[in-house]
Parts: structure tokens; sequence; C-alpha cells
């Protein structure tokens, strides 16, 4: 089992900036990927930033490319997402998750994940 914990939501106006944190324990050795969703009310989640934990080869939603920054220290076991000029369209739930167990065809795909936090708000004002 692999245990994550989101942090660093929060309000901020539209144009600014929030690095969300994800703190992985348990078995971490089993992880492959991880990304971050989120999930806006009435919508379905979406994948924004993923990265295969064993190459740091790293993937974004076309909607964050530029703006938003996934990273990861395998050594603290220890996710983050840097956001970047935010706009009022970013304000959702972001949760962390992990894919355990094999390598996912695609680090953007919710299915692919066996592993997610509790979320963290992340709210934009304009």
């Amino acid at each position: 089992q692999v245990q994550l914990v989101e942090s660093g939501g929060g309000s901020v106006q539209a144009g600014g900036s929030l690095r969300l944190s994800c703190a992985a324990s348990g078995d971490t050795y089993r992880v492959y990927s991880m990304g971050w969703f989120r999930q806006a009310p009435g919508k379905e989640r979406e994948g924004v930033a993923g990265i295969y934990t064993r190459t740091g080869n790293t993937y974004y939603a076309t909607s964050v490319k530029g703006r938003f920054t996934i990273s990861q220290d395998n050594a603290k076991n220890t996710l983050w997402l840097k956001m970047n000029s935010l706009k009022p369209e970013d304000t959702a739930m972001y949760y962390c998750e992990a894919v355990g167990g094999g390598y996912p065809a695609s680090v953007l795909r919710q299915d692919e994940y066996n592993y997610w936090g509790q979320g963290t708000q992340v709210t934009v004002s304009s």
C-alpha cells in the first residue's frame, strides 16, 4: 500500500502562484509514476501533470503547459506541483496520485492510477 498526503492549496488571485506538495509513504518502492489530477465541481477528474518516477520524464495537459511544473525528490518521497500564472479555471480540488506495480501507458490517464490522496483545494479568483 502507498499513502499520499497533499498540502499547499489555498486561495489566490489570478496571476498568482502556489506550490502543492505530496508526501508519499508505505510501499513507495512499488511506485512507477505519479501525477497531479484535479476535479472541479460538476466535472470529471482530469490529469494535469505526470512523471515517470524512475526516469524523470514529465508530461503536462495542454491547458497547463508552460505554467505548471511537476517535480520530485525520490530520496524524500515527495512530489511537487508549482503552479504559476494561475487562472480562475484552475480552481479545483487537486489530487496526488500514484501508480504501483508497473508502468502506465499514460501518466495523465486517471484509470491508470491505483493510489490517491485526500486532495487539496485550489481557488483562483479573478
